[in-house]
């Protein structure tokens, strides 16, 4: 399931994020990644251990708390910490797969189930720079307003363009979902959209009711906690 979630970071958010990573110390995004992501790997990061890259990963964690649609697509377990990439001057990142276990700071382990990617500027900032997401259905090129994120299963080939004007600026992150199946997850969220118009067009009371207790019924069976 490739899904658009607007709105993670208000305008005036986006554009702080901005001003602070203007400043930041922008270092080689190769140092994050394995031998077969560094061949195909040309933009810069924030350091992991840069203070700037811990106070604005946490405002991320944060903003996304106050977006239910997040919440009701990822079903998150465990979120790692949000990073920040720069793409600029022809930079990119050929196709490839992201890892499937990922170690956090506390020594704990993450299973990579969603990539999402937190847009910080607007696409008419740059030219170039699109997410590319391959799946069974073709090539998804996605470039979204700053502050809007996009949420997409981690086995997903995918890849970024390279910028040929101006400058692209993101956070990414990975999410363990409390629903490991890509499939089961997305009928989740489907009975959960669809719970939620019935309940704001004023269906029946109870035929509500049943759907909820399925829906979470079905949320206990499938959940890893």
């Amino acid at each position: 399931m490739l899904l658009h979630i607007p709105n993670v970071l208000t305008p005036d958010e986006a554009a702080e994020f901005r001003r602070r990573l203007d400043g930041a110390d922008w270092t080689d995004g190769r140092e994050t990644v394995g031998a077969q992501g560094a061949k195909v790997k040309r933009n810069e990061q924030v350091p992991d251990n840069s203070p700037l890259k811990v106070e604005l990963g946490a405002a991320v964690l944060a903003a996304l708390k106050r977006c239910p649609l997040f919440f009701a697509a990822a079903l998150p377990r465990k979120i790692l910490p949000p990073r920040f990439n720069r793409y600029a001057g022809g930079g990119a990142y050929g196709f490839h797969v992201d890892g499937a276990v990922m170690k956090l700071a506390t020594g704990e382990h993450l299973r990579s189930d969603l990539s999402c990617t937190l847009f910080l500027n607007d696409p008419g900032d740059y030219e170039g720079g699109r997410l590319i997401v391959s799946d069974t259905y073709g090539e998804h090129a996605i470039a979204l307003p700053a502050g809007d994120a996009i949420l997409y299963p981690s086995s997903s080939l995918h890849r970024v363009e390279p910028v040929t004007r101006g400058t692209r600026l993101a956070s990414f992150f990975w999410i363990q979902s409390m629903v490991r199946d890509n499939d089961l997850r997305r009928m989740l969220f489907e009975m959960d959209t669809a719970i939620q118009k019935l309940t704001r067009d004023g269906a029946d009371d109870n035929a509500v009711l049943q759907l909820t207790c399925v829906y979470h019924n079905l949320l206990r069976r499938w959940s890893e906690t």
